[in-house]
């Protein structure tokens, strides 16, 4: 039994305060290399979005996924390579996903500052989550139990020499 081929992910942040010629171009130089030596599976633009916490004392990114596979060893070191050093790109990652992980979700791109929600990338929109049942009226709910008793901390006093 052959196992299937593996899939990579490689997520990019670029900064939002670089020339969008240069983001443009770091997108396509990056889409370029992994067409040229593996097969693309999609390319998603998620957009700018707020960071976790500042890199470069920016507090948004702009967001690209790349799915990828049948890739060779030497794709991954020369993107690594490359995306270490351009400047505009301000994290990325490149991951190998396990058999059987589920796809990455459709995300809409949120509008960048100054663009009205109009202008956005248009994407699917996410599937409702199925909301928990209401527990029935006449359920009875455990009583807590109480708290133990705390015993009085000893302190010990220094006598003066």
């Amino acid at each position: 039994m052959t196992l299937p081929e593996p899939v990579y992910d490689l997520i990019i942040v670029l900064d939002p305060q670089a020339e969008e010629d240069a983001r443009a171009k770091i997108v396509a130089d990056t889409r370029q290399a992994i067409e040229a030596q593996a097969e693309l599976l999609r390319h998603d633009e998620w957009g700018e979005r707020p960071l976790a916490y500042p890199i470069d004392r920016r507090a948004s990114g702009e967001y690209h996924l790349f799915q990828f596979q049948r890739v060779p060893a030497d794709l991954l070191s020369g993107l690594d390579r490359t995306l270490r050093i351009t400047d505009g790109v301000l994290r990325f990652r490149i991951v190998k996903l396990k058999p059987g992980v589920p796809d990455a979700p459709e995300v809409r791109a949120a509008p960048a500052p100054g663009r009205s929600e109009a202008e956005a990338p248009a994407a699917a929109p996410p599937a409702p989550a199925e909301a928990p049942e209401p527990a029935p009226a006449d359920a009875q709910v455990p009583a807590a139990p109480a708290p133990a008793e705390a015993a009085p901390a000893e302190v010990a006093v220094a006598e003066p020499a």
